[in-house]
């Protein structure tokens, strides 16, 4: 479609916006002004832009195009040069094999696509699944005993790149056969009346000393809860009437449980594939942007981004009741 566009065009013009001035520019890529004057005029006559335009004192300034031209030029510039890193490191032998990792909370469908394009991209790469709570993969990642692993946030770690790529809203999940399933859905006093299931590793995380900081500040004491380490048990709780759970929206349920959405708050759970800084296979950047780009596709509403964010972000205005689904027991994977 725009078989004119090629790659020089975008690091010629970089350097331009960068340099506000196309002498200067011209210089640091070694080549003549008239040069990069012209093709800079012709990049921008084919795609119909203005990246800049002459103040009176000569300098060229970015216009709001050319400001998200900066950021783009760096992005596919950078890309390309990750994209030869990993031919050469495939082409050395380097990538025999992968451990990605995914935590029980994850949507089991995101981890498949993800093994699933790097099969795409590198088919003679065996690829080993790693299971594991939070910080047992953050901690892996960390000391190179796995490659990459889905985790949800918060979460932190010097040596180990967050990257966010999905955010379910956070539901409540109860017996279809409770008087609470009548309800569109559910006010904070039914979660005060009703003991919460609550997810608890091996040691407290810091989305679970979120979410209890956050019912605390709608004014619900937790005096007695159940607890559970995985899907399966928190969804077995439920069934045996235990009270509510707070599960990932669009989580795959039995016949006997549902799901509500609550009134007048947002949480979220947030999804972030992670990796070393430093020492990550060079194929890891390159298929969570595949990914990405997948996601983006399939559901342009599915917000991204690369920085890292709460798992359980704050509250937002009372929504009303047409505004709100009604059932979400049918959509994807586990939670």
């Amino acid at each position: 479609m725009y078989d004119w566009a090629e790659l020089r065009h975008f690091r010629y013009l970089l350097a331009i916006l960068e340099h506000q001035g196309v002498r200067t520019a011209a210089e640091s890529l070694y080549t003549a002004p008239s040069n990069l004057s012209r093709q800079a005029k012709e990049f921008q006559e084919n795609a119909s832009i203005l990246l800049y335009r002459k103040t009176e004192s000569g300098r060229l300034r970015p216009t709001p195009t050319g400001l998200a031209f900066i950021a783009l030029a760096k992005f596919l510039l950078d890309t390309k040069d990750e994209v030869i890193d990993a031919l050469i490191s495939i082409d050395r032998g380097e990538l025999q094999s992968l451990r990605l990792g995914c935590c029980p909370w994850v949507d089991s469908q995101l981890f498949q696509r993800l093994i699933s394009l790097h099969r795409e991209m590198v088919s003679t790469c065996s690829i080993r699944p790693m299971y594991g709570n939070t910080a047992k993969l953050i901690e892996e990642v960390a000391t190179g005993q796995i490659d990459a692993a889905f985790v949800t946030l918060p979460s932190d770690h010097p040596d180990v790149s967050f990257e966010e790529v999905h955010r379910d809203r956070l539901v409540a999940c109860i017996r279809n056969d409770s008087h609470l399933a009548t309800k569109p859905f559910l006010n904070l006093s039914d979660l005060q009346d009703h003991p919460p299931i609550l997810h608890y590793p091996e040691s407290p995380s810091e989305a679970h000393r979120k979410l209890l900081a956050l019912l605390s500040d709608q004014g619900i004491a937790i005096s007695d809860s159940s607890r559970a380490t995985t899907p399966f048990e928190m969804f077995h709780l439920v069934r045996e009437g235990y009270g509510i759970a707070f599960v990932r929206e669009g989580s795959v349920l039995d016949a006997e449980l549902t799901t509500r959405p609550i009134d007048g708050v947002f949480w979220a759970v947030t999804t972030s594939f992670i990796y070393h800084r430093q020492h990550c296979p060079k194929t890891i950047p390159l298929v969570l942007e595949m990914l990405r780009h997948s996601l983006s596709i399939s559901n342009p509403l599915i917000p991204t981004s690369s920085t890292q964010t709460s798992a359980i972000p704050g509250k937002r205005p009372p929504q009303s009741e047409k505004q709100l689904p009604l059932q979400t027991n049918l959509f994807r994977s586990h939670f």
